[in-house]
């Protein structure tokens, strides 16, 4: 067949549309295969381009392979030509933002060519002219001898290899563009290559390309318990509630951050008692640190359902004065492995920590054990008055490896026990995400440890950072075990609050193993709902056995529990049995008491507990505007928290409900966390209900109004 036939045939051929997307994946498939390539060359045996340049001679071995490579630079020149023609008739117009071969090779040997245009107008080019182009491109640009100064041998091989590169690269792209390499489906059509990075500008596109893999990797993998919402209880059957109290707050600020994402929280990381607690409330103090807490009951009609009260038990910790507080013996346990290198992991815990080395006496000692692949001592114990010493062991903290975060927890408790003080607080600070992956990995086993470790009087809390692995399961089993308190630190703002504003909360504990026990009356109330506690219910026998462990409260601190109760009379969840008959005790005269409050706690260096006892009738509390008013703020989240987890027992109640009874109730506001909860209320009517996962066509990005994909603006790596 001649030429001039061939022009007869293309000129009779209907072009097929091109399909813009294919080409625009084939240009990103094609560069990273080039850049991938070109990586994997080893220039210090001599065949390589750079090797070349410097004069390293070729050895033995690479000179036997000179006729193969020749050949495959000849075979691929030609198969280059027929596949061009093939690009010519399946995508013949190029876009204005992708590069020519000639523009590829300057931009990698660091000269300077004009860039060729797509020629918008001319849909069906003829194969002879897209050749003599290319070839144009190529003897255009200035030679390389006069670039780098070396001889005319070298400098014909130098040409001959970059222009081969280039040429294989386009290619590859005609490949992609026919369908013949890869999977275009999952990437997006702004992918679009406007150049080939340079030399220096790979290195940092390569660490983000590796951190977005690790995000894909690591979506949804969040680890939380599995529970059920406690349910409604007939008195009849069950008269009797016991719990322990909880003061951590980590799923409030885990539920910020999704709704700041523009999502809905997951429904098992909601713990309604923690979101209640979130927040300070105007309780009466008390005034004795040998009765280290008072408790205030109110009584209100329920808004999750017509004829049910709410019963609010609100307990408030003795303050300790600054000047009475004790000193500390803190010692800082802080994950580095590889999965908390990240602007909201690493980075943000050392910002915590120094912020709370503001809050510390100069006479507190402060030691940090690190914990990655294997664990360390990088700070002795060392006396706060010696900031810049602690700062500086900061500072030098990087992340990478494995997370054996349990040689790290052996580590950092024989720290503290070397420093104890009998008259300090004895602390280990854990920060990290919960993803532990190396040695002892199993809950009930590192449960075990802390337990044993902080009958030694040394407690231990938690920090918890990130999204994405985040292990909350296993830091509520560490916290809770460990006598101390877990927080989940989203924001610089959140670690100001929980180590500064509330410093004394997290530091100093005013009281240990504090258990709550509820009887209700069953002449006066029928059913029983505790809202909240799921994790924290413990067994009748267990409120006056003083070997069960139970929750701390800090100095200062706040813990409120929510029932709702269905009086005798009212609509009931479960019918009343046909065949019950009433006892003695109900066949006399009914007490007017709803219920009987009992609270067991030990003071923190005692073994013994101690009780305080409050009977509750139908007017308790109503008396009181200022608790009132506090117990309808509580009602709000914890109308709210049930929501987020399906609303199973809130009724009719809606988030604009939230609102209302939220704003009325805001109450005095002085650092803004109030204003904040009616604005997550809001973000939450028109959050996704399922975050959206990166895909090979773009990277998550964007904050506080919803999640954004963007398109990636370097070539995507084949991660099949």
């Amino acid at each position: 067949m001649t030429e001039d036939d061939l022009k007869n045939l293309f000129a009779a051929e209907e072009i097929p549309t091109p399909d813009e997307n294919a080409r625009k994946v084939a240009l990103n498939l094609a560069v990273a295969e080039f850049e991938k390539n070109k990586k994997s060359e080893n220039s210090s045996q001599g065949n390589g381009f750079w090797s070349r340049l410097i004069g390293n001679k070729p050895n033995q071995r690479s000179e036997k392979m000179s006729f193969s490579k020749k050949k495959v630079i000849y075979g691929g020149l030609a198969t280059a030509c027929v596949a061009l023609l093939v690009y010519n008739v399946a995508a013949p117009t190029l876009s204005t933002s992708s590069m020519s071969d000639a523009a590829m090779i300057s931009n990698l040997s660091g000269a300077s060519a004009p860039q060729q245009k797509a020629d918008q107008n001319q849909p069906s080019r003829k194969f002879n002219d897209i050749a003599n182009n290319q070839i144009n491109s190529v003897s255009s640009l200035p030679t390389l001898g006069s670039l780098f100064g070396i001889s005319e041998s070298k400098k014909e091989k130098a040409e001959a290899e970059m222009a081969t590169a280039a040429t294989v690269s386009r290619i590859g792209s005609v490949g992609a563009a026919t369908g013949l390499v890869g999977d275009s489906a999952s990437m997006s059509s702004d992918m679009v290559v406007s150049s080939v990075p340079s030399p220096a500008s790979v290195a940092p596109m390569v660490a983000e390309m590796d951190v977005v893999a690790q995000r894909q990797q690591e979506f949804g993998r969040d680890k939380f318990e599995e529970f059920e919402e406690s349910p409604i209880k007939a008195v009849k059957a069950e008269p009797i509630s016991t719990f322990s109290i909880d003061v951590d707050t980590a799923s409030y600020s885990f539920a910020r951050s999704s709704l700041d994402r523009g999502v809905l929280p997951q429904k098992d990381s909601i713990r309604i008692e923690e979101m209640i607690n979130y927040f300070d409330y105007a309780y009466p103090l008390p005034e004795d640190k040998t009765q280290p807490f008072s408790t205030n009951v109110v009584m209100k009609p329920s808004p999750w359902g017509e004829g049910k009260k709410l019963m609010t038990i609100g307990i408030k910790g003795y303050d300790i004065p600054k000047t009475s507080m004790p000193n500390s013996n803190l010692v800082f346990l802080l994950d580095v492995s590889g999965s908390m290198n990240e602007p909201a992991k690493l980075p943000l815990l050392k910002q915590s920590i120094a912020l709370l080395l503001d809050t510390l006496k100069p006479t507190d000692t402060v030691a940090i054990v690190v914990y990655a692949g294997a664990a360390g001592t990088v700070l002795p114990p060392t006396r706060v008055e010696n900031k810049n010493q602690i700062l500086l062991a900061l500072q030098n903290l990087s992340a990478g490896g494995g997370t054996a975060g349990a040689e790290g927890i052996r580590q950092a408790y024989q720290l503290a026990e070397m420093n104890f003080d009998k008259n300090s607080v004895n602390r280990v600070i854990l920060g990290t995400d919960g993803d532990f992956n190396v040695g002892i990995t199993n809950q009930e086993e590192l449960k075990d440890f802390v337990e044993r470790e902080k009958d030694k009087g040394i407690f231990l809390s938690v920090l918890g950072f990130g999204r994405g692995n985040y292990n909350d399961a296993m830091m509520q089993t560490l916290a809770q075990n460990g006598n101390g308190t877990a927080a989940y630190i989203d924001s610089l703002s959140e670690a100001r609050k929980v180590l500064v504003e509330e410093a004394t909360k997290t530091l100093f504990p005013i009281a240990k193993d504090v258990k709550i026990q509820v009887e209700f009356n069953p002449s006066t109330v029928a059913e029983y709902r505790l809202v909240g506690y799921e994790t924290r219910a413990l067994k009748t026998e267990d409120f006056n056995n003083d070997k069960v462990d139970a929750g701390d409260i800090g100095a200062g601190a706040e813990v409120t529990a929510i029932y709702e109760i269905t009086p005798v009379g009212g609509p009931t969840a479960v019918d009343p049995s046909r065949y019950a008959q009433p006892t003695l005790e109900e066949n006399k005269v009914a007490s007017n008491e709803l219920a009987f409050v009992k609270v067991r706690y030990k003071l923190p260096n005692e073994d013994t507990s101690k009780l305080l006892t409050t009977p509750v009738t139908a007017t308790t509390g109503t008396d009181n505007q200022a608790l009132e008013s506090e117990t309808d703020w509580a009602v709000a989240v914890a109308s709210f928290a049930q929501i987020l987890k399906g609303g199973k027992y809130t009724g009719a109640m809606t988030y604009d409900d939230v609102l209302k009874l939220a704003q009325e109730a805001k109450g005095d506001d002085p650092y803004g966390y109030r204003a904040e909860f009616i604005t997550l209320v809001h973000k939450a009517k028109t959050a996704a209900g399922l975050e959206a996962q990166p895909s090979n066509g773009g990277y998550v990005g964007g904050s506080n109004g919803g999640i954004v994909i963007q398109p990636y603006p370097y070539p995507v790596p084949n991660q099949r």
